[in-house]
Formats: structure tokens, C-alpha cells, sequence
């Protein structure tokens, strides 16, 4: 009940505050009143905190740390807050394995650092497991290492183990993607804050990424959903996985 109060207030809020049309009104008043048929008593079943863990994968440009950030901050995926907090965010593509700038990590590890490179994310699994009542958003993860080191080293690396450890927490895992015409612009725009603008030169590598991507995410026991960020509107996507992770039942753990 407690869950079903507070998803009432936070729609009369989104009603108020974005001033929805009536179709999005419609829209979202369906999926409350779905998940308060379904779940009429959440003490019984769901705990009343929310705990989303959410995966954001895809190729450069497609806004994934801004759409991060933004989740971090989401009042339907945090809770509405009067402050900033420190909302946990995490990121395999942290360069953390070389003591320089733009090195190496858990995604483009080198053949000799694949121990290192397993060892970080059985280290964030067992982080994952002893807290999992909390809310989890990470910037690139296990897809964004599989598909590097296919591309780089033709290897294949197989993490069922650790999606059948993240499973039972709740993960969920969203694909962002655009369109080939709208890299060009999105690039422009990247290229105004980027300390290594090099890398955006070919932007064929990016579409190529991307295919490969949407193959390996359909191999995945978690379960996913293609956002199409073509637009470069992040509130519009922010707002998309906050609906998705409500119709799910994401947003909360089983007691």
C-alpha cells in the first residue's frame, strides 16, 4: 500500500509539474493502475524501498553517462529529494588499470590483464549481493567488454556467471542506440567538451559497435530494452526507462 501511495503522488506530481497531454496521462495512469491491480498488497511480497539496478550499455554518442547521471537524479527512480545525494553510479569503462590518462580497464583490458579483469567484476557482483537494497546505476558493463574484446582480440568472453548473479538482484539492462544519420550530430556536440576528440573521427566504428551490441544484449538472461536516443532529448529518455522499470516491477526488490 505504501508503494501504491507513493506511485500516486509521484504521477499527480509528474501531471503537475510536466504538464502532461492526455495521451501520456492515459499512458501512465494504465500502468499505475496495472501495477496496483497486480500488486494490491506490497507488503506481502515487494519491499516499499526503491532499489532499481540499472545497466546502461551501448557505443559512444549515445549519451549513456548523461542519461546515468539524470537517472541518478530521477525522482521516480531515487525518490524525489530536496538535496543532492550520493546515489551509487559506477563504470566498467573507468581506466583503472594504468596509472595514465585514457589507459586501460575492465572493458579494453589486455590479453594479459583478463584475470584482473575478472576478478574487478566478481568484485562488484559480491559488492552488488551485500547491498542489495540500494539503487545501482551503471555506465557500461559486462556487453561493453564483450564487445570490445571481440572487436580487438577476437575473443569471446562468457559472463552467464554473472548475469545469473545479478538475475536474482533485479538487473536490468538498457540498450541506447541511434540512428547512422544522427551520429554526425551528436559528434558535433561531443566534440565541444571532448579531452580526446580523436576518437571520434570514424564514426562507421560506432555504427558497427552498435550492431554488435544489439546481437550479444539478445543473448542476455537479464531483461533489456533498445532505447532509440536519436533525438538527444535525455529527460525523454530518463523518463522512458522510469516507465519501463515501473512496468517491470524494477523498481523494487522481493522482500
Amino acid at each position: 500500500m505504501i508503494v501504491i501511495l507513493s506511485s500516486m503522488v509521484t504521477f499527480i506530481w509528474r501531471v503537475l509539474y510536466h504538464r502532461m497531454d492526455w495521451p501520456s496521462f492515459q499512458k501512465h495512469f494504465r500502468v499505475l493502475l496495472e501495477i496496483s491491480l497486480k500488486n494490491g498488497n506490497y507488503n506481502e511480497g515487494m519491499g516499499s524501498k526503491l532499489t532499481p539496478k540499472i545497466i546502461l550499455e551501448g557505443t559512444r554518442l549515445t549519451f549513456k553517462t548523461e542519461i546515468a547521471f539524470t537517472l541518478n537524479e530521477h525522482p521516480r527512480i531515487v525518490g524525489p529529494r530536496k538535496y543532492r545525494y550520493h546515489s551509487p553510479l559506477i563504470s566498467a569503462e573507468w581506466c583503472s588499470f594504468t596509472n595514465f590518462p585514457w589507459g586501460r580497464g575492465p572493458i579494453n583490458f589486455e590479453p594479459q590483464e583478463e584475470s584482473l579483469a575478472m576478478e574487478t567484476y566478481a568484485t562488484w557482483a559480491r559488492m552488488f549481493e551485500l547491498q542489495r537494497y540500494y539503487s545501482w546505476i551503471v555506465d557500461r558493463f559486462h556487453i561493453s567488454t564483450r564487445a570490445y574484446q571481440l572487436q580487438a582480440y577476437k575473443k569471446d568472453y562468457d559472463f552467464r556467471w554473472l548475469e545469473e548473479r545479478l538475475a536474482p538482484l533485479g538487473f536490468h539492462i538498457v540498450l541506447l542506440t541511434r540512428t547512422p544519420e544522427s551520429f554526425a550530430v551528436a559528434r558535433e556536440e561531443r566534440l565541444k567538451v571532448s579531452g580526446n576528440p580523436a576518437q571520434y573521427d570514424d564514426l562507421n566504428v560506432f555504427i558497427r559497435e552498435q550492431e554488435l551490441m544489439r546481437h550479444l544484449i539478445g543473448d542476455s538472461i537479464l531483461p533489456k530494452l533498445e532505447l532509440d536516443i536519436s533525438d538527444s532529448d535525455i529527460p525523454r529518455a530518463a523518463d522512458c526507462i522510469a516507465d519501463w522499470m515501473e512496468s517491470t516491477g524494477g523498481l523494487w526488490m522481493q522482500n
